[in-house]
This record gives C-alpha cells, structure tokens and sequence, in this order.
C-alpha cells in the first residue's frame, strides 16, 4: 500500500511541475489558480493517505483559495 501512495504522490508532484511550467503565459490569477489547485492536490493526497476524491477535493479548495488570493 505504500507503494501505492509513494507512486501516487510522485504522480501529483510531476503534474504539478509540468502544469507550472504551462504557467508562463497565463494572466497572474489564472497562474494563482492553477498553483493553488497543484497544491490543493498534492496536500489532499497526503492528508487522506492517496484517495482520490482526497486529491480531487484539495485541488478544488486549492484552486478557489488561488483563485481569490490572485485578484
């Protein structure tokens, strides 16, 4: 199972760098948004032991916080 979860966390943080790296022409909140939601995802995974709907859910918060702290 932790090879599971060692695979999974290694996953969102790979995605998390390539979505960075899509940030250089995005406006300063839509780049806010989309590292909030990387965040969001990576902490959502760590936080319920790799659950999807964990991931899902913390991106999602993520990306709201993001969004409002790049107004």
């Amino acid at each position: 199972m932790k090879t599971v979860h060692n695979i999974l966390v290694s996953a969102v943080t790979l995605t998390l760098l390539v979505s960075l790296a899509g940030c250089g022409g995005m406006s300063h909140r839509g780049a806010d948004t989309a590292v909030g939601a990387g965040v969001g995802g990576v902490a959502g995974a760590v936080l319920t032991g790799g659950s999807a709907l964990g991931t899902v859910g913390g991106a999602a918060v993520g990306g709201v916080v993001g969004n409002q702290i790049g107004k």
